[in-house]
């Protein structure tokens, strides 16, 4: 009986194929955040047009900004949302951008590593091209995928990447939430941050989340071990989980991050 059970269930993932996928992986918030709620939190939207745009920054911009740092999110919600960001990098004098997804917050496209890299690369070049650099890419969960996976494509200079709550490669975290099922069979999906970054000649910090229950600490800190040859440090939120870390940090510890990226500590 448990054997016909797994083999029905392993068929429904593989014909199901994408859709499966799309369903565990993304939870887009589609609709578009109104330009009321918007002005209350003292944003904007960024490379906008008519129909589209690409995400936000603060309405007043930093004046003379140590640099610029594009933020993709975390598989929940919009960017609207992570308004943090914003508030604790803008305070250490960073231009901040919150790079939307296709698909979410209003914007037109379809879900898919392919699409969101083709996208974000397209965000960061510019960005490149419009404020110049320092330029940094700053990833938080899904989008800790999205930002390794466009430093390890764009030609822009990348002075450093920031991955907060990342996992080494999808496939590792499939395969320890379903160990009884051929997950590989309906991942069209890799976001292998391993491979991604193996050529990546920037300055890389690793942050993972004492009490992370949705991607556990073990896959930041493989990822971590696998960049040996590359400019790294991590950092461990000890008591914070995948969604609260936010809580568990202060604007000491933005700075000790982004001077560390930046190279502006001595390590």
């Amino acid at each position: 009986m448990l054997l016909k059970a797994f083999i029905i269930t392993a068929a429904i993932m593989i014909f199901s194929g994408c859709d499966l996928q799309n369903k565990i992986l993304y939870y887009p918030g589609s609709s578009a955040p109104s330009e009321e709620s918007l002005k209350a939190d003292n944003l904007r939207r960024w490379q906008s047009s008519t129909s589209d745009y690409r995400g936000l920054v603060a309405i007043n911009d930093v004046d003379g900004a140590k640099g610029t740092i594009v933020v993709f999110h975390g598989n929940g919600g919009i960017a609207a949302d992570r308004t943090y960001y914003l508030k604790d990098l803008g305070i250490l004098g960073y231009r901040v951008i919150l790079a939307e997804y296709p698909a979410y917050g209003g914007r037109r496209g379809e879900l898919g590593e392919k699409t969101f890299v083709h996208d974000a690369a397209k965000t960061v070049a510019l960005a490149s091209e419009k404020y110049g650099g320092p330029l940094f890419l700053l990833g938080e969960s899904l989008g800790c995928g999205v930002a390794a996976a466009v430093a390890g494509v764009t030609p822009v200079k990348i002075d450093g990447v920031v991955l907060i709550t990342p996992w080494d490669t999808l496939a590792s975290i499939a395969r320890a939430k379903f160990p009884f099922l051929p997950v590989r069979l309906f991942l069209t999906d890799r976001y292998d941050n391993i491979g991604n970054l193996r050529t990546f000649k920037g300055r890389i910090a690793v942050v993972g989340a004492g009490r992370d229950e949705v991607i556990p600490l073990a896959h930041a800190r493989k990822l971590y071990d696998s960049l040996a040859g590359s400019a790294r440090r991590m950092w461990i939120m000890q008591g914070a989980g995948h969604n609260d870390w936010p809580m568990h940090v202060n604007s000491t510890w933005w700075m000790e991050i982004m001077d560390y990226v930046s190279k502006n500590d001595k390590g």
